[in-house]
């Protein structure tokens, strides 16, 4: 099993059984687990962020009508399917935040986008890993409150990696 594989397994698990799972007991009843894409290794991306010269602060509305603070941290430019895109990465008290939707929203993938957590690497750079994307806990259960993508993370290319759409 790949580590890939193992890690969707975990969180497969915690799903199910976890008393912090975003799945209702009904959906747990019936769960059998969350649906991928497979594994694409030219998702896996370490990338140099572009830093904000003026990191400023931006509210974002959630999914219930709330709204959240996040600093604007930076920009990176990365090629999907031939075209070249970018994404702006956030900052929070909690770490650094990629929210994104893509052209694949809707279908199979999350309606209002999926996020990913990048891991910090030296020198303005990130490992920013698609295949580790996740649909925010919203997309199973309408009691959680979650960050709307903003605007200018929306692609018009799919990313085809992480988490797909759920069906209960």
């Amino acid at each position: 099993m790949s580590e890939l594989e193992h890690f969707r397994a975990d969180k497969d698990d915690f799903f199910a059984s976890h008393p912090q799972s975003p799945l209702t007991q009904a959906q747990k009843q019936q769960f059998k687990g969350l649906y991928y894409f497979d594994e694409n290794p030219a998702l896996r991306l370490e990338v140099k962020v572009i830093p904000f010269p003026e990191r400023e602060q931006v509210e974002i509305q959630t999914s219930t009508g709330e709204v959240r603070v996040y600093t604007r941290y930076g920009r990176f430019i990365f090629p999907v399917e031939g075209q070249e895109v970018e994404l702006t990465i956030y900052e929070t008290e909690h770490g650094f935040f990629l929210p994104f939707v893509d052209s694949l929203a809707g279908v199979e993938t999350y309606p209002a986008g999926r996020y990913l957590d990048p891991e910090v690497l030296p020198d303005d750079r990130f490992l920013v890993d698609f295949n580790l994307c996740y649909n925010p806990y919203c997309a199973y259960n309408d009691a959680w409150s979650c960050p709307l993508t903003p605007f200018e993370n929306r692609l018009k290319v799919p990313i085809r990696a992480g988490e797909k759409l759920f069906h209960s």
